[in-house]
């Protein structure tokens, strides 16, 4: 082989290299990036990740509600109306939290099944529902349209109880 050749050579397995060791150190810090989203029914059979951040999404369970009156702990049930989820969070709520209203809440699974949540997001009206949710739902085999109905029927009997909103407490 030629001294030319020879260098043509090294100068393109040091091209490889690199790039190698780019693409892999990309991949690498998108992995810690990246939230995917679980409904309450994969979280129960496995499909969630322990340990690591991840999204879940459904409707606030009525009566699961509890905060602690002395800090801004808060422990609620997110429910696909299939299986639950308990969520633990700490800090100050959307003002649209409410019971029988969608959430997304982000966080990590632990392994005693809890979610420990670093945030919570609440849908807008009782006619949206997250992509995420609904095509989670439509996967399971239920209709997204079904839970829009009963969340629309527990938002107006919750209204007529009188039960405070997050903002009201």
């Amino acid at each position: 082989m030629t001294p030319k050749r020879k260098q043509k050579l090294f100068v393109i397995l040091g091209l490889v290299s690199l790039t190698a060791i780019a693409v892999g150190l990309t991949l690498y810090a998108l992995r810690a990036n990246i939230n995917l989203f679980f409904s309450p029914v994969q979280i129960a059979q496995g499909d969630a990740p322990m340990e690591r951040q991840i999204r879940a999404g459904g409707m606030v369970k009525e009566g699961s509600v509890s905060r602690d009156p002395d800090s801004l702990d808060v422990a609620f049930t997110v429910t696909d109306y299939v299986d639950d989820l308990e969520v633990y969070y700490s800090g100050i709520l959307p003002d649209l939290f409410r019971e029988g209203q969608g959430v997304v809440v982000v966080g990590e699974l632990q392994a005693d099944g809890r979610l420990y949540a670093d945030k919570v997001l609440a849908r807008h009206d009782e006619n949206y529902m997250p992509p995420e949710v609904a095509q989670a739902l439509e996967e399971a085999g239920y209709s997204p349209a079904d839970y829009q109905a009963k969340a629309a029927e527990v938002g107006k009997r919750l209204d007529e109880e009188g039960v405070p909103q997050a903002s009201e407490y």
